[in-house]
């Protein structure tokens, strides 16, 4: 990421403002009395305290919809996601209330179960919120950690930015508005905390650029800083794993890149911090490592692990570069062709007036190390993030593109190359908050300067189009009285409920249906990520079992497939494999295609309890 570090000052008051700002005259800071001190701190935290404010109104307008309808409001962009994500903070509730381990679960995917670390359950606010879920449901979890995601990570960026890069709090303020709500940050907030709530990493950049500027420091007080700077680095560090590896993984190799670039005109102090630092690192990898060696164990070698997952191509179109996303003012008024992968990861759609502003003010201030560090890192994570051919306008170019040569590689081969893009937001903020910074100096030094003017004008042209709008949200389908009020207790013995056909990615309801009714039952299938065969290949859903896929298959047809012996024999196999007590045919799309198919694979008809249909097996699969 893009951050002022502090060896990059020139003054001795500590301002990062004469880095930006070479033109402006020094003037020197008059010395303050301890109570002009004091009405000092008391008029910054409340600088503080307004701009926290406006950005939770913000975050929490995003989100309205949903908060007007936490009972059965759904936030229709999400696909299955938000279906997904509340039975992570339902189960993860359930485990925790239950003193169950909950690092795995087979309440879904019965009787394989789910490896919950490696499928980002959020630990990190999923069991600190478990109160929460238990009195007020998962759907409030979600919202509430999507509100805290967007409104925490713009304050968080705000306060490095306040502290390390400028003196302004209007132009922290900018950069940290843009940070948490960029428009990859509305977009994941239809449906992915885990790319929302990205509070931690600013705060893992302000503990490394300490650690940076304690490099300097004489070796006894290094020293003596040693442990306590590597316990809050290692502590931030798994913290941020609780929440997301993914995110994690993407800044730090962006705030790598910034600092190679940061220090590429002094490499002799590059180097002499880098070994200051050293020490410390490793400290904070060991601490790391004692802090999450016992759930990482469980991700990538419990059960129901995986090495990696093959996404496919999942790249940035051209033209999502110079659009306005979907959800803003500019997408409401000036909406352009739909090369989004999906309504979740709009990631890239920064708008043509925002990459003019940056070009030209990179252009003017490309002296500063801090602007050059971070142009670098918002050029490398765009060209990454159009994958490894060009797309226009979905249109394949065949011009291959540098993620070719990284697709393959461990750990990479596992993110959306698409998600690149998000390294270059608070880079773009970076660029931001100096440029506003600059032009708030000139206004300092000469209140008719036109400057300051065409700046802010120019920001308003930017920014104004990139105005999120309040996230579209529907009337969910209701939980099916055979599950709400408990009657699917009475066909449970210690078996799983299948259902007709089980849940996938493309149809996830069950999982609510499961935590509607107390997690009383485990379920066959599911939507969750898991390995495939004996190859320890990642994929979205189960195995593909004959029946689940015959059912599907009537389904989608809306026809009675071909139903003779090898077929009900085959459905008796993965009956026992599923250990199923009942079948169970929700009201759904072609039902009566369904009914009539499960009807012919067990040999006997199904009986409609509640609103549902239910299709009794125990003693069919305790039969030898």
């Amino acid at each position: 990421m893009a951050q002022g570090w502090a060896t990059d000052r020139t003054t001795e008051d500590g301002s990062a403002v004469a880095v930006l700002e070479r033109t402006v005259p020094d003037t020197a800071s008059p010395r303050l009395s301890p109570p002009q001190r004091v009405a000092r701190r008391i008029r910054m935290a409340r600088a503080d305290l307004v701009v926290a404010a406006g950005y939770v109104s913000l975050a929490v307008l995003v989100l309205s919809g949903q908060w007007r309808n936490t009972g059965s409001g759904y936030l229709v962009k999400s696909g299955q996601d938000q279906t997904m994500w509340e039975w992570f903070f339902a189960v993860t509730a359930h485990q925790v209330a239950h003193l169950h381990n909950p690092l795995g679960t087979n309440l879904q995917n019965y009787p394989d179960g789910v490896n919950m670390m490696a499928n980002t359950a959020m630990f990190g606010v999923g069991v600190p919120l478990t109160p929460v879920t238990l009195l007020f449901g998962p759907t409030v979890t979600f919202v509430l950690v999507l509100t805290m995601g967007l409104s925490g990570t713009a304050f968080a960026w705000y306060w490095l930015f306040s502290r390390e890069l400028v003196t302004s709090r209007v132009a922290a303020a900018v950069g940290g508005l843009f940070c948490g709500f960029a428009p990859a940050m509305i977009s994941h907030a239809n449906a992915h905390p885990n790319f929302v709530l990205l509070a931690l990493l600013p705060l893992i950049a302000l503990q490394l650029i300490r650690l940076a500027r304690h490099a300097a420091a004489p070796p006894e007080q290094r020293k003596r800083r040693r442990l306590r700077d590597a316990f809050v680095l290692g502590l931030l560090i798994s913290l941020q794993i609780a929440l997301g590896e993914e995110p994690l993984l993407i800044f730090a190799l962006a705030f790598g890149l910034y600092a190679v670039v940061y220090y590429l005109h002094a490499p002799r102090t590059g180097l002499r911090v880098l070994r200051g630092m050293t020490p410390t690192l490793l400290l904070a990898a060991l601490i790391t490592i004692a802090f999450t060696e016992i759930p990482l164990w469980w991700q990538f070698f419990g059960p129901q692990s995986y090495r990696s997952i093959d996404h496919g191509p999942m790249n940035n179109d051209l033209k999502s570069l110079y659009q306005f996303p979907s959800e803003s003012l500019g997408g409401m008024f000036l909406p352009g062709q739909n090369v989004a992968i999906n309504a979740t990861e709009e990631n890239s759609y920064f708008g043509w007036p925002l990459w003019i502003l940056l070009g030209l003010t990179v252009m003017f201030m490309f002296r500063e190390r801090i602007v050059r560090a971070a142009a670098a890192v918002i050029v490398t994570g765009t060209v990454l993030s159009l994958g490894a051919q060009l797309m226009i306008g979905r249109h394949n170019t065949g011009i291959s593109l540098p993620w070719k040569h990284l697709e393959n590689v461990p750990l990479l081969n596992s993110v959306l190359e698409s998600r690149f893009t998000m390294a270059a937001i608070p880079a773009i903020a970076v660029v931001l908050a100096m440029g506003t910074q600059r032009a708030l100096d000139y206004w300092r030094i000469s209140a008719t300067d036109w400057r300051p003017l065409a700046w802010f004008a120019a920001i308003a042209l930017a920014l104004v189009p990139l105005t999120p709008t309040i996230l579209p949200v529907v009337q969910r389908s209701p939980t099916p009285e055979f599950f709400a009020d408990g009657t699917v207790r009475q066909y449970v013995s210690n078996g799983s409920v299948v259902m007709a056909p089980p849940p996938t990615p493309v149809d996830a309801r069950a999982l609510r249906w499961q935590a509607d009714s107390g997690f009383e039952f485990p379920i066959a299938g599911g939507y969750f990520v898991g390995p495939t065969g004996t190859s320890k290949k990642g994929r979205y859903g189960p195995d593909d079992r004959p029946t689940a896929s015959l059912l599907l298959k009537a389904q989608q047809s809306n026809k009675v497939p071909a139903i003779g012996d090898a077929e009900r024999a085959q459905a008796l196999v993965d009956l026992r494999y599923w250990h199923a007590d009942v079948v169970v045919l929700p009201p759904t799309d072609n039902e009566d295609a369904l009914r009539q198919s499960v009807d012919q694979l067990l040999g006997f008809p199904g009986q409609q309890v509640d609103d549902v249909w239910v299709w009794d097996v125990r003693n069919l699969v305790q039969a030898q």
